[in-house]
């Protein structure tokens, strides 16, 4: 691989963009379909998890450029072992599971330490497992393969087209007052 695709910039810039545009879309899908509106009026959530037309919640994808830069640094870091195989994706894809979901040293929910102390049911955590794990996958597959990939030039435009719509209608629904 050319020492120039798995430089700094590339590849956090890359990572920024990917892990915005894939929690946005696994995101609105789990909203969807796993009827969140719902699961999130249960009182035990409802007093853990801020209501969706929260200004925070609605700034949310603006964070996630954050959250993707600090991925991206991970990344870079570990750039020999997760771009030089066929595979790295899948050895992203468990690293996030294994260190950043199953075992944070908090209790997040859905990782071993939530299910332990938190009073969240399980059943409930089971279920936002299923987005996370999605947007990881997601956020793995399509980072390798765009740093891996770079000639693949539709990619870019889709991947930073999303990510600029993202931020923009973002932008634009919290200066205008609307609802997420």
């Amino acid at each position: 691989m050319e020492p120039t695709r798995l430089n700094f910039p590339t590849i956090v810039a890359k990572t920024v963009v990917v892990h915005t545009v894939t929690y946005f879309v696994v995101g609105v899908l789990a909203f969807t379909l796993l009827d969140y509106t719902t699961r999130f009026a249960a009182p035990l959530v409802n007093s853990l998890m801020r209501p969706f037309d929260d200004p925070l919640v609605r700034l949310g994808p603006l964070f996630q450029p954050l959250r993707g830069l600090l991925f991206g640094v991970v990344f870079y870091l570990l750039r020999d072992v997760l771009f030089a195989k066929s595979a790295g994706w899948l050895t992203t894809w468990v690293v996030l599971a294994f260190v950043g979901i199953f075992s944070t040293f908090g209790p997040a929910s859905g990782s071993i330490e939530g299910m332990v102390y938190t009073k969240l049911p399980i059943s409930g955590q089971l279920v936002g497992l299923i987005e996370i794990l999605a947007q990881s996958l997601l956020l793995s597959v399509v980072t390798f393969f765009w740093v891996t990939r770079p000639k693949k030039r539709w990619v870019s435009w889709v991947l930073v087209g999303s990510f600029v719509l993202i931020v923009l209608l973002t932008t634009m629904g919290l200066l205008m007052g609307g609802n997420a």
